[in-house]
């Protein structure tokens, strides 16, 4: 694979191209993250739920144990107090499970943030950068055999181009007018920017 041209021009195109995807992946993914930093930062009523939740319970695990000291009722009360440390225990579980949604719904809105414009990337820019790597590579490969490159010339370039030259550039081919067919080799390396 040829991945750069070795013109300067096209070689300059291609590298601003690169690091123009490099950048516009570096950008989405900076965005991703600072949206899924702000997201997490919906998780602090939870947070304050597990906390009043773990209060609630200790403050009432504490009066239950203490409560069983007392003659006659200190079993009866403990019970009752054991209620309060199970509503604790339900405002940690609550807070817990809304953590987990703000958690879940921060990964998963930043992996779209990133994903979709990567795709769009790799669906775009990269096929073009693989296909020209394979052609120039191809051709590059064919310097030594301006024939070849002639022939491909004549398919490949356009009319315009062909116009150019004095007569008619096929007919020279299947002549074998050296001067033509070298010109027609240098014209098709040209166009993908490898030197002849």
């Amino acid at each position: 694979m040829k991945w750069y041209a070795d013109r300067p021009v096209r070689f300059t195109r291609q590298l601003v191209a690169d690091l123009l995807a490099v950048g516009w992946i570096a950008l989405w993914t900076w965005v991703a993250t600072t949206v899924h930093d702000w997201v997490l930062e919906l998780r602090a009523p939870g947070d304050g739920l597990v906390n009043a939740g773990g209060n609630i319970r200790d403050v009432f695990t504490n009066a239950a144990a203490k409560a069983k000291g007392v003659p006659f009722v200190g079993e009866d009360l403990a019970g009752a107090l054991g209620n309060g440390s199970k509503a604790g225990e339900t405002l940690t579980s609550a807070g817990n499970a809304q953590i987990g949604v703000v958690e879940e719904s921060a990964f998963w809105l930043a992996f779209a943030i990133v994903v979709i414009p990567v795709l769009f990337l790799l669906v775009t820019w990269l096929p073009v950068r693989l296909r020209y790597a394979r052609k120039a590579a191809n051709t590059a490969r064919l310097r030594d055999k301006p024939d070849l490159l002639a022939l491909r010339a004549l398919t490949s370039l356009s009319p315009r181009e062909l116009g150019k030259f004095d007569g008619d550039p096929a007919v020279a081919w299947r002549t074998g007018d050296t001067d033509v067919i070298d010109e027609l080799a240098r014209r098709q390396l040209a166009a993908l920017g490898v030197r002849a």
